[in-house]
């Protein structure tokens, strides 16, 4: 037997219906907040990422998936979509036309990391992206808009956590002061973050090894270093988001783990997923656009983990599925000949319906019906042909009527007091 790939999985009936009730929640707020879609390509040119992430990230040295086409070109699976928004942005040239763009997508990304718990090899984020917005009322926005996102899905537990890494104004002097401490505390460090403190000491504070974290567990704080532009801009993001009665706690710790961040960073964390406690992130990227060849234009976006946000919402499965409003019991040939007909026109006119193609009795096809949900049973046979009558069962109260078998799909809407579109049907029959 062949099985999947480790860190690969299938999302089967039964959960995919709740991914996507939370993909559409996403989609219609966020385009009433103004975005629109964009589904770029999960392969890109491998020089994408290493010019937009960094060579030196975990990500990209350790953790793609990166091979050569047969033309000898570098081509790397997406590992997420900001650099891939950024360079459609500017291949299109959407700046031409209108600078300020709102961006949306949801799709797959991939990592060849270990595989744990809310951690796979192919993983689901959602991504929004604001290009063209400088002030801070964006960056308050953009939590507003996460947090609202996570109340609609009945999320709980979950805190927004803010920062700012400062520009390239007032990194430096930040840079050195925690310079200073990671030479003394070199021995405590694991490997890697030796190698960032010579690189880049800001990833440091970003090691989620637990030696690394007590180690600079008295590390200077980036906000303590902000020049007069970042503190006023910082100070902006705050104002705003009491104004909106979002709580939020300024973590002098959160950095992000990618080149590409300035000023205000975030996450929304919960307590539900042990060290794991992050289900989105973002910040602000100013400097990216230019870096990828773009013109000067300021940018901000945020990506929320799709498989760890499954994993803390609290709905109810069986209220999404997808059940058969009617599944028709056809016993003997004439009756199923007459069966598919009108499976066919329920279904085309927005009414979920089923039947047996095997012939099976009909103590056999009740139970199906009833381990699919059906809401109702239309039985016929050779008798209801004769009478001219098939019979409509409801599957709750096990009322019987009898539905006229001329314009028998006029009768059946009528019997259901249903209208013809998919959204009312399935309300109406609940």
């Amino acid at each position: 037997m062949i099985q999947s790939l480790k860190g690969f999985r299938d999302i089967l009936p039964g959960d995919v219906e709740v991914w996507q009730h939370m993909e559409m929640t996403a989609r219609d707020l966020f385009e009433d907040f103004g975005f629109k879609e964009i589904r770029p390509p999960v392969m890109e040119k491998t020089e994408l990422f290493k010019r937009s992430i960094g060579e030196e990230t975990d990500i990209v040295g350790k953790e793609m998936y990166t091979f050569k086409s047969r033309g000898g070109k570098s081509i790397t699976l997406r590992p997420e979509a900001t650099a891939s928004v950024v360079r459609s942005y500017i291949q299109h040239k959407m700046y031409a036309v209108e600078p300020v763009r709102k961006l949306y997508t949801i799709g797959p990304m991939f990592r060849s990391e270990n595989p744990q718990q809310g951690r796979y090899r192919q993983f689901y984020q959602i991504n929004a992206e604001v290009f063209g917005i400088a002030s801070p009322l964006i960056d308050a926005q953009l939590i507003f808009m996460l947090m609202t996102f996570f109340s609609r899905l009945q999320v709980k537990d979950i805190g927004a956590h803010i920062n700012s890494l400062g520009c390239k104004k007032c990194r430096p002097e930040f840079h050195k002061a925690l310079s200073v401490l990671l030479s003394k505390v070199g021995d405590s460090l694991c490997d890697d973050c030796n190698k960032r403190s010579l690189k880049n000491p800001l990833r440091t504070l970003d090691c989620k090894v637990t030696s690394c974290r007590n180690a600079l567990a008295e590390a200077p704080a980036i906000v303590d270093f902000l020049c007069e532009e970042c503190t006023e801009h910082f100070d902006a993001v705050k104002r705003f988001l009491d104004r909106q009665g979002i709580s939020f706690e300024v973590d002098k710790q959160l950095v992000r783990g990618l080149d590409y961040y300035t000023r205000t960073t975030f996450e929304i964390q919960t307590g539900l997923l042990g060290a794991q406690n992050a289900v989105a992130g973002g910040g602000r990227y100013d400097g990216l656009v230019k870096a990828l060849g773009g013109p000067e234009q300021p940018a901000i976006g945020f990506a929320v983990g799709c498989d760890r946000l499954i994993e803390i919402m609290t709905l109810d499965k069986k209220a999404y599925m997808k059940n058969p409003s009617v599944f028709v019991a056809a016993l003997g040939t004439q009756s199923m000949d007459m069966a598919y007909g009108w499976v066919c026109e329920l279904n085309n006119i927005g009414i979920p319906t089923e039947m047996d193609y095997s012939g099976r009795s009909l103590k056999s096809q009740m139970k199906r019906a009833d381990r699919m949900n059906a809401a109702y049973v239309l039985i016929v046979g050779e008798e209801e042909i004769k009478k001219g009558e098939a019979v409509l069962r409801d599957m709750n109260t096990k009322e019987q009527a009898l539905i006229p078998l001329n314009s028998i799909v006029d009768n059946l809407q009528k019997a259901l007091k249903i209208r013809n579109t998919k959204h009312e049907t399935r309300n109406n029959i609940k």
